[in-house]
């Protein structure tokens, strides 16, 4: 019988904003992995890194300007990084939690690039802001540079592309690991963006969207289900107002409907709406489910979060 196949996305509230956060943040994550282990669930784990890419790419900017021998880390290797430590941390938390139920499998992080189409829409149109505030002086640097910038409060700020994820290149790879068992982790942060030319992969100056890439890879590997935890319970319609309600269960057609009517915020909970959708497809069995990481774990049959479907 084939095993259930599960994607869990963790967002940021599930690892921390900060280095002793986030080391206090996976344990609790660890925790909801192992709940599936024990059941035998192949389980990749992708994850956030806002807090983390931001503090890496605006230290090393910094260095940079202090220091003539060096040049300022490009938003790809800055994703690199993320994915480096945050792996680092999940997988050895994961690791301890196993040993100590007694579950002998392994936990491997991948280093993911996603490559993105370089006629993208999106990089015509850059709009993520990443990185600290900025002088008009150095903003008028930034862009002599070939990067874009905005006005913020307080200053200026860089903006990336947020291109649409083509293809995962290391996907056999996390394919032929989950086939023996293993515990994956991957696409972290939605994996760094790269383009092809020739037979050479190139960085991106891009940032794909988490939810979205959470998608592509639970589609990629053929999931059961995607998890994506956020840091509310359940999905609201008039989310803020005095008709706030909590959504139990969505079809992809309700999910769609409430998408067209701007029930759900463009940055928060729309790309998670968007990624469930493009999942399930018309798939009967795969399903989606959006909810918060509790102290007790994940209840997959929905009861605390938004479960989306088919029908």
């Amino acid at each position: 019988m084939k095993k259930k196949r599960i994607v869990l996305a963790l967002g940021h509230n599930a690892l921390g904003t900060n280095l002793p956060r986030q080391q206090e943040a996976v344990q609790k994550s660890a925790k909801a992995v192992a709940d599936f282990a024990m059941e035998d669930y192949e389980i990749v784990i992708t994850h956030s890194n806002g807090p983390q890419v931001g503090m890496i790419h605006t230290a090393m900017s910094e260095f940079a300007m202090r220091h003539e021998a060096y040049t300022p880390t490009p938003m790809s290797v800055a994703s690199a990084m993320s994915q480096g430590y945050i792996g680092y941390d999940l997988q050895n938390a994961i690791h301890s939690e196993l040993i100590l139920r007694g579950i002998s499998r392994s936990v491997a992080t991948i280093l993911t690039q996603v490559r993105v189409d370089p006629y993208d829409e999106a990089f015509y149109r850059p709009s993520k802001i990443i990185g600290r505030l900025l002088t008009e002086e150095e903003a008028l640097t930034e862009e002599k540079k070939g990067n874009h910038v905005t006005a913020t409060e307080g200053g200026f700020r860089r903006i990336v592309a947020t291109p649409v994820p083509l293809e995962i290149v290391e996907i056999d790879v996390i394919r032929s690991l989950l086939d023996r068992g293993t515990l994956v982790i991957a696409c972290g942060g939605g994996g760094i963006p790269v383009i092809a030319q020739g037979n050479r992969l190139k960085g991106a100056s891009a940032v794909i969207e988490k939810d979205t890439a959470a998608g592509a890879l639970a589609d990629a590997v053929d999931a059961d289900m995607l998890v994506i935890l956020t840091g509310v319970d359940k999905v609201m319609t008039g989310y803020g107002t005095e008709d706030e309600r909590p959504v139990d269960y969505m079809s992809v057609a309700q999910a769609s409907e409430y998408l067209e009517a701007g029930e759900f915020e463009e940055g928060t909970m729309a790309p998670k709406i968007r990624a469930a959708i493009s999942f399930i497809g018309n798939s009967p069995i795969r399903k989606a489910l959006i909810t918060r990481l509790a102290p007790e774990g994940i209840e997959l049959s929905g009861a605390n979060g938004t479960m989306i479907g088919l029908k």
